[in-house]
């Protein structure tokens, strides 16, 4: 038995546990009927549209993977169906345990009032989507590496690709890795779309029109909005997190092949085949660790009797995770680099790999804690955001905007003394260790995150439902403490999208030569003119579909409030499946362009002016996006915990000129947060690893209109 069997055992043991946890939800009680019919909405809705949406991606996948396998080499076309089916998998696996834990979270605190109770049903529906993600993402790899013997260094391409500096084994990797982010793509973009729009409108007629609460079961928009919630926040981030995963895992296994090739072509490495077996190895152990590590944290969290305070129970069960991966990876480190020849650029011997991974880590733990502090109403700055909503909404925007442009300052220096210190310790694959480091453990962020839709559906139900008051303050305690995970997921996403597009960048540069970028080229300068521009064209094109859905879903809303008699009075009930309708038509339709600007944007710069100038746009889209992407999750999720602080009860409470003030910045922020930002995550992934798939070709055909000037 190889260690890829050892690495395929812990992942069955992971997706035991997994579909452990999703039966044992399942047989939970869901509660009254009123409950249950809301609940079956939800799950219908949210069913209908993964069904509608995975019949226009599915299309797409099958015509991109006849295109690799007849044009670039045969099985890489395979590959990038399992990964597209992987990502698939995770978001309907993911969504359909949220869909279950709602109800009976709501449930749970109906028949227990027990805080702990209740955080136990809604943290085990998240198990499920975290675990998922790392299991379905590890067991795609695992596979791939098994039927194909692992990575030959000095194999070559056939086909298309026969003439060309290719490796079969990375290649398919990469359109494995490739595959996992089409779908990303789409289920954030149209995901988001879909929760925003049914989000704004309802925030717009419910809370400032006619003085309802945001949940009131007589808006007919309100159901679309707890299905957009688990379209989102359960679907997308199950699928963005998973494509960073698998993406960090493919750059780590490039740059040991490069490592190694340039070594044999005369470099001043090291050459031995045991160091380039234990540098394939490393990050798919470490990986490994990282799954088993959240497996005892999250079952700890499972069997443990909880207290009344949900932050520290589920803090803890991040910390044995990541304190786990630390642990695992030491050992791992010591057991495969200890006795084989290491590298030159291995400054601390056996330990530069596992350095490097730890410092991933820690700044993503430093990285939540920081969005932390900018979002939740336990800091400053969000308490100061709501006491100046007293002055109205123009002071709201300005110091929203401005919370969310501070909080780009910290991230980013440690995202950068982390790149800093992994390459002297490690190199470029140090670079990729610590990308990896930082998602080893995602399991545990993902659950902790989505713990957060899972509570506020679960507070949605127990509103509509005319639960007792009791158990309306028990899951918005939960929604609470939902809302900060929920924020914190955001910026470990961030972070872990930004280190993951510099790995799969630095394996895009050594794939292609690329050992430096001349900024005084002006080809190369156009193309980071237009890096930097995609991320704010993008993200127009999504606030701009969210703002067009959220019109028309008002102007439905306010026919019913016309045409359905006693509706405002409570006395008639509202038509919920036409708002869901208009939002699961809106998303699908708005989804397409911006995907096909990730996909063709860099394949056309890199055609027309060459690989350099390619880096150059990489390179101004990562540094634009990062940015814009951390401007708007924290801006938002500052705007949005404002809002929650006022209806607490403080600067007038609920229905105050300061309430409305700030339910106007959480309009404003709601896709920033959870529609541009977010997608920004994606678009520099993907635009890196298109361009990594396409590399051999582009260093072999591109720079065509160069070529025509000589």
């Amino acid at each position: 038995m190889n260690v890829w069997h050892l690495v395929l055992c812990v992942v069955i043991l992971a997706l035991a546990y997994i579909f452990f946890q999703y039966a044992r939800i399942r047989k939970l009680p869901e509660g009254t009927d009123e409950m249950q019919e809301m609940a079956g909405i939800i799950r219908d809705g949210a069913s209908t549209f993964l069904k509608t949406e995975f019949r226009v991606i599915a299309i797409v996948v099958i015509v991109v993977a006849a295109v690799f396998s007849l044009f670039v080499e045969k099985t890489s076309g395979i590959t990038f169906i399992m990964g597209a089916c992987m990502s698939s998998v995770v978001c309907i696996l993911g969504m359909r345990s949220a869909t279950y834990a709602n109800v009976r979270t709501s449930n749970r605190a109906r028949e227990t009032l027990s805080i702990g109770e209740t955080v136990k049903v809604a943290l085990g529906g998240g198990s499920v989507s975290g675990l998922a993600v790392q299991a379905f993402g590890m067991l795609g790899m695992a596979l791939i590496l098994i039927i194909w013997n692992g990575v030959d260094p000095t194999a070559v391409g056939t086909g298309f690709l026969a003439n060309l500096e290719c490796n079969p084994t990375i290649m398919r990797i990469t359109t494995y890795s490739l595959g996992c982010s089409i779908v990303a793509m789409f289920n954030r973009v149209a995901g988001g779309n879909y929760t925003k729009a049914a989000d704004i409108s309802s925030d717009i007629l419910a809370k400032l029109r006619h003085d309802m609460p945001e949940d009131d079961s007589r808006v007919p928009n309100v159901i679309a909005d707890f299905i957009g919630d688990n379209v989102n926040d359960i679907a997308g981030n199950c699928s963005d997190l998973l494509e960073s995963f698998v993406a960090t895992m493919a750059a780590a296994l490039m740059i040991a092949v490069t490592i190694y090739k340039s070594a044999l072509s005369g470099g001043t490495e090291a050459v031995t085949e045991a160091t380039f077996t234990a540098t394939t190895v490393f990050p798919i152990v470490l990986a490994g660790c990282g799954l088993f590590g959240c497996l005892l944290g999250l079952g700890y969290a499972t069997i443990k009797k909880m207290g009344d305070n949900p932050s520290h129970e589920l803090n803890l069960s991040t910390w044995i995770s990541a304190g786990l991966t630390v642990v695992g990876g030491f050992v791992a480190a010591k057991l495969i680099f200890a006795d084989v020849p290491l590298y030159a650029s291995f400054r601390c011997g056996w330990l530069s790999p596992w350095i490097s991974s730890v410092l991933g880590i820690a700044s993503g733990v430093a990285i939540g804690s920081i969005t932390e502090y900018y979002t939740s109403t336990d800091y400053k700055p969000t308490r100061r955001l709501a006491e100046i909503a007293t002055e109205g909404d123009a002071f709201v925007i300005t110091k929203g905007d401005a919370i969310g442009s501070r909080s780009c300052l910290l991230p980013v220096l440690l995202i950068g003394v982390s790149l800093f210190i992994s390459g002297k310790v490690c190199g470029t694959y140090g670079i990729a260790l610590s990308s990896l480091g930082m998602l080893a453990f995602v399991g545990a962020t993902v659950s902790i995150d989505a713990f957060g839709p899972i509570a506020d559906n679960a507070g949605g139900i127990a509103e509509m439902s005319e639960l007792p008051p009791e158990v309306r303050e028990i899951t918005d305690k939960l929604d609470s403490v939902g809302n900060t995970t929920a924020a914190i997921g955001k910026g470990f996403a961030i972070g872990s999208a930004a280190l993951t597009a510099l790995a799969l960048f630095s394996a895009y540069a050594h794939t292609v030569n690329l050992t430096t970028i001349d900024l005084l080229n002006p080809v190369t300068l156009v193309g980071l003119f237009i890096g930097a521009t995609l991320p704010f064209v993008f993200g127009a094109m999504t606030m701009e579909s969210v703002g067009k859905a959220a019109y028309e879903m008002i102007e439905e809303v306010r026919r019913q409030f016309r045409e359905i008699p006693g509706l405002l009075e409570g006395k008639a009930k509202a038509d919920y499946r036409k708002c869901v309708d208009i939002s699961t038509a809106a998303a699908l339709h708005e989804m397409i362009l911006p995907g096909v600007l990730a996909i063709v944007a860099p394949l056309l710069i890199g055609f027309l002016f060459g690989t350099e100038a390619l880096g150059g746009m990489i390179g101004g889209s990562l540094a634009a996006g990062v940015l814009v992407a951390i401007l708007m999750a924290n801006a938002g999720g500052a705007w949005d915990n404002a809002k929650k602080y006022i209806e607490s009860g403080v600067h007038g409470g609920k229905g105050s000129e300061a309430h409305k003030a700030a339910v106007t910045g959480d309009t404003v922020g709601d896709p920033f947060k959870d529609t541009s930002g977010p997608a920004m995550n994606i678009l520099i992934k993907l635009m890196t690893i298109v361009s990594l798939v396409f590399a051999p070709v582009l260093a072999a055909h591109g720079g065509i209109l160069l070529n025509f000037f000589k």
